[in-house]
């Protein structure tokens, strides 16, 4: 790997020699970056602001946006995986198209960026079958990996993982291992595990990085973490998880490397999480690529004994 000269964050130390780099990051396990490709106007903050019926008729900009990072990829030698809307799929063809043509793993988001709590099982299942077969169409082979939006698999929606069994996904990677409001099943393992549901179908779960602080589990996986939070958290969280011989799991969204793109009309401190930082996340993101080899998640599993792996049912 190419060692790239970029500004280092926060208060990263940057080592002595392009060696150094490359030697630190072939003794360590890839880091597992993905992007969940949805754009401004599709997420969470914008519900009950943009209606649906309103996308159509909207500037997604994510074309731009996305031939920078898969620049960037290039650059680094790295490989990721994008979880894609279904909806993207659909708008913005030639996007999933030079994605996987730069041969990056295409893997599913959903179709229309709803919760599963909205979408209820039957909902669910639609939503699922109308993003896998865009998704299949366009890049000709079988999509297997599938993250929820909003994380939003937990203990009230179980029922996902055996519908999402019964669509021929092998891999899921939506839960995040914390207490949240909005999301988290804090009782989860930590590091990848076979995730069991009600049903007994069972996947592959590879769970967002935490870093691990006094028994506290601090997320620092990426989205609002890694804008909020000084890069040196992430850094600590994946060295933690590379001491136990495991990859980390992270996640990033197109949207959040366009930092001048229409501000909606979000208010008080979710607006201030929402737009923090956008300015910071594209130099930041080469710093973690100058550290860290990245592998798209469907690469690393090929390579591993997943039969081996402890089964949560939840």
């Amino acid at each position: 790997m190419t060692a790239i000269s970029t500004p280092i964050p926060d208060t990263v130390a940057e080592p002595d020699t392009a060696t150094e780099v490359d030697a630190a990051a072939l003794a360590q396990p890839p880091c597992l970056v993905s992007f969940d490709v949805e754009t401004y106007f599709q997420v969470e903050n914008a519900n009950g602001i943009v209606d649906k019926a309103q996308w159509d008729r909207m500037d997604p900009r994510l074309d731009a946006v996305t031939d920078r990072l898969l620049a960037l990829l290039d650059e680094h030698r790295s490989s990721a995986t994008f979880f894609t809307l279904g909806w993207v799929a659909r708008k913005l063809p030639q996007i999933v198209r030079r994605i996987h043509a730069a041969g990056h793993e295409i893997a599913c988001h959903g179709d229309m960026h709803d919760r599963l709590h909205r979408l209820g099982p039957d909902g669910f299942r639609k939503d699922l079958a109308n993003a896998k077969k865009t998704l299949e169409d366009l890049v000709g082979s079988p999509v297997r990996g599938y993250r929820a939006p909003v994380f939003s698999i937990d203990r009230t929606t179980s029922w996902a993982i055996d519908i999402l069994a019964e669509a021929g996904f092998s891999y899921d990677s939506s839960i995040q291992p914390i207490r949240r409001r909005a999301y988290g099943v804090p009782d989860a393992p930590d590091t990848p595990f076979r995730i069991v549901g009600p049903g007994g179908s069972q996947l592959i779960e590879l769970p967002l990085l935490t870093w691990n602080v006094l028994g506290y589990r601090m997320p620092v996986a990426g989205g609002g973490y890694f804008r909020l939070l000084p890069l040196r958290l992430m850094l600590n969280g994946i060295a933690q998880m590379n001491r136990r011989g495991l990859p980390a799991a992270t996640y990033f969204h197109p949207w959040e490397f366009d930092p001048d793109q229409p501000r909606l009309p979000i208010n008080g401190v979710k607006r201030f999480r929402h737009y923090v930082g956008l300015k910071k996340t594209t130099p930041r993101l080469a710093a973690l690529l100058d550290r860290h080899r990245s592998t798209a998640f469907a690469a690393w599993l090929q390579t591993q004994k997943t039969q081996t792996w402890p089964a949560f049912a939840l």
